[in-house]
């Protein structure tokens, strides 16, 4: 299954926040799964920068081609705009505990 994680990134220290999704994805790849990972736009962005704008259209794009999005907790504008696109899209927005429990690899 093709995996949309969002969560919080400028929202506190925005590298730990890389790292956690990172870490989700690490979850979800052991369960057999695709996770896509908008947070690593956070190193495209250090060598080319761009507006925000030009960040959200790519999750957009990249978000119609995935089966369900993986929503971490926490504060996050971005996240929250990223579901709501999700569900027009009739994407499930779900926990990774829940994902993982319903798609394999335990919780």
């Amino acid at each position: 299954m093709y995996v949309y994680v969002a969560g919080p990134y400028t929202n506190g220290d925005s590298v730990l926040n890389v790292r956690a999704v990172c870490a989700a994805a690490e979850r979800i790849i052991a369960a057999g799964h695709v996770p896509f990972v908008p947070h690593l736009y956070h190193l495209w962005h250090l060598i080319a920068p761009k507006e925000y704008q030009y960040w959200l259209d790519l999750d957009r794009a990249w978000l119609r081609k995935c089966e369900v999005m993986v929503r971490l907790p926490g504060h996050s504008p971005g996240a929250d705009k990223e579901a709501e696109w999700a569900k027009e899209e009739g994407i499930a927005v779900i926990s990774l505990e829940d994902f993982l429990r319903r798609a394999g690899g335990g919780g």
